[in-house]
């Protein structure tokens, strides 16, 4: 194939993109097929491609690369593709990367897995961050790493050979077969990493897989300055503004929405933050316990991502086990939460526990002065000495707003790092990046996470940090005014619909400052069996859903998103935030996100539509 051809072609699908490529931040669920993720977006552009067409209306009709651009997105998808064009291997061989260091542990993980050998052979300088003595240590990753002056210097092992290069084009690559994995790092764009020979065919899934659960594909405004470089047309700057101007901004906006003082940590998504504590805190009992058991308590319903990554953490670590904490339907966190720490504390292991408050999906809150005290209180081991007290890690993704760690408030005494997801409220849906805070008896450990958020270079980018500084001292005014909506629509509903079950907050509770715009609701069914009734009722689900959408497609959405500046986002959790749940802990129900703006009588008037219907 000729690369003028090529060439010509991505730099007319660069002029005429549709602008939801480079601003969107999730994507439509009904045109999207999981199992197929990037590759039916691949195959109709290539079909495009073929027939020369780059009209902006035929791309915007290709079909979802991805439901959230954390794990990848129409440019990235585009960018992959024209790189493996060029070097005639297979596009998913191809995998880019926001982070410059992640790309190296994704391939260190797989090996460890494995009992694989690894030699990380580089030209000039390793990735700034990457602590060889940490990842071996803490991560538990083998490897040796080899200097040269050039590519022509290394030679293949019994095992894999990874080639590091940082270098002006970072889509340039030098294909020899002593080298198994290329990871070409732009400082500012971060890392495209290509697979190289199908003998490494198995490694691409799990590459996949720890930049959807542990860091974001390279950004679409990195990709896109990456296309341009490509095709030699002149790079947008995508580093706007003052970092240093717009890291302040941010920085104080969390202290008064969190109420605290604690320097906050800002990463480039909710998960990539996650990462950082989880890693963080790892590192801390290795210093401080050694030998001693990590039991890591996540309950199995909530985001799947979040369960995903612990048990993804525990495969690597002899010593870290993750336990199930019930939270939802009937179950009592707290009571739950203290039975698990008195079995944890027998066995004098270290405790941390990963709870949303309110829950995901079904939005409940527990007893939150039953839960300090738990926390709080003083356990014993088997041998009668004082246990570990836990750290508890709490996502307030649908409630930042509410003050937990600030001096006096319900979980000041008790060790607690608070995160949360950037693409929702934070950020009004127009970037991932996310942030954490910790309250004052748990800010020891933030110099610890954050050796591990840059370690793996999951801090914001300079992009990310300029939106979050626009949207986040709107924020609260924006939960404020999204959950009158959502009131007053859950309050329609029940009246509307009184045999629906609607999981949301109570009015007491929105007194006391849970105001989500989040609520998930349990449709009507009919059937003579459990079966019967169960497939009803999804059905019932799809059909509200695609009414919906059809009726206002300007602002309702198929999406797993929230948070957004405008409009109204419909999931069901159990097929799309549940996706890796064990089958038994997923909610087949309707999950419903509104916006502080919308034509909320619309949404009432279709949603009466759907009643009469049934």
């Amino acid at each position: 194939m000729e690369n003028s051809k090529l060439q010509n072609y991505i730099k007319d699908v660069i002029g005429n993109m549709p602008t939801d490529w480079l601003n969107l931040t999730t994507h439509r669920l009904d045109i999207y097929d999981e199992k197929l993720a990037k590759t039916e977006f691949l195959d109709q552009f290539e079909r495009l491609f073929i027939a020369n067409n780059s009209a902006t209306t035929s791309l915007n009709e290709l079909r979802t690369a991805y439901d959230y651009i954390r794990l990848g997105h129409p440019l990235s998808c585009v960018l992959e593709w024209t790189i493996a064009k060029i070097y005639a291997i297979k596009t998913e061989h191809v995998i880019s990367f926001s982070s410059k260091t992640t790309p190296i542990l994704a391939v260190l993980r797989k090996n460890l897995l494995a009992n694989k050998n690894t030699q990380i052979a580089y030209v000039g300088e390793l990735p700034a961050y990457f602590d060889a003595e940490v990842v071996s240590n803490v991560y538990g990753y083998k490897f040796e790493l080899i200097k040269v002056d050039s590519l022509n210097e290394v030679t293949p092992i019994d095992g894999s050979t990874i080639f590091i290069s940082q270098q002006e084009n970072i889509c340039h690559f030098e294909l020899v077969p002593s080298v198994d994995f290329y990871i070409n790092i732009d400082n500012q764009l971060g890392s495209i990493l290509l697979v190289n020979g199908e003998k490494n065919d198995n490694y691409v899934s799990e590459i996949q897989h720890v930049r959807r659960r542990e860091t974001i594909a390279m950004t679409p405004a990195n990709t896109l300055t990456a296309l341009q470089l490509l095709t030699n047309v002149n790079a947008t700057n995508n580093q706007e503004g003052n970092f240093d101007t717009n890291k302040s901004i941010v920085l104080d906006s969390i202290k008064a929405i969190t109420n605290t003082n604690i320097k906050a940590l800002v990463a480039s998504s909710g998960l990539s933050t996650q990462y950082a504590i989880a890693m963080g805190l790892i590192h801390d009992a290795v210093e401080n316990h050694p030998g001693k058991a990590i039991k890591i308590v996540v309950p199995p319903n909530c985001y799947g991502g979040t369960n995903d990554q612990a048990r993804r953490i525990a495969a690597c670590l002899e010593n870290v086990e993750v336990l199930d904490l019930p939270v939802d339907g009937g179950n009592d966190m707290v009571a739950c939460i203290d039975a698990l720490l008195e079995s944890i504390a027998k066995e004098d292991a270290i405790p941390y526990i990963i709870a949303e408050i309110p829950t995901n999906p079904r939005v409940e809150v527990p007893d939150l002065i039953k839960l300090r005290d738990v926390l709080s209180k003083a356990r014993k081991t088997a041998s009668g000495e004082l246990a570990i007290d836990p750290v508890f890690i709490l996502d307030q993704t649908f409630c930042p707003n509410v003050h937990f760690l600030g001096q006096n408030n319900i979980l000041s005494t008790v060790r607690t790092i608070a995160y949360v997801s950037g693409s929702k409220f934070p950020s009004g849906g127009k970037c991932t990046a996310g942030y954490l805070v910790s309250n004052e008896k748990a800010k020891d450990l933030m110099e610890k996470i954050e050796l591990h958020l840059k370690l793996c270079d999951n801090e914001a980018t300079p992009l990310q940090m300029e939106i979050l500084a626009k949207q986040l001292p709107s924020m609260n005014q924006r939960i404020q005014d999204a959950y009158k909506n959502t009131r007053e629509f859950v309050n329609f509903i029940s009246e509307t619909l009184p045999e629906a079950k609607i999981n949301f907050v109570s009015e007491e509770l929105a007194q006391q400052g849970f105001t989500p715009s989040v609520f998930s609701l349990d449709l009507p069914t009919k059937g003579n069996t459990h079966e019967e009734k169960e497939a009803y009722k999804r059905e019932l689900n799809l059909k509200l859903i695609n009414l919906m959408i059809t009726e206002i497609p300007t602002e309702s959405k198929y999406c797993v998103s929230y948070g957004q500046l405008k409009g109204c986002y419909w999931t069901i959790p159990a097929t799309s935030t549940q996706g890796t749940t064990k089958e038994g802990d997923k909610d087949y129900i309707a999950r419903v996100a509104l916006s502080p703006s919308m034509d909320l009588e619309l949404h009432k008037k279709v949603f009466l539509d759907f009643v009469n219907s049934i």
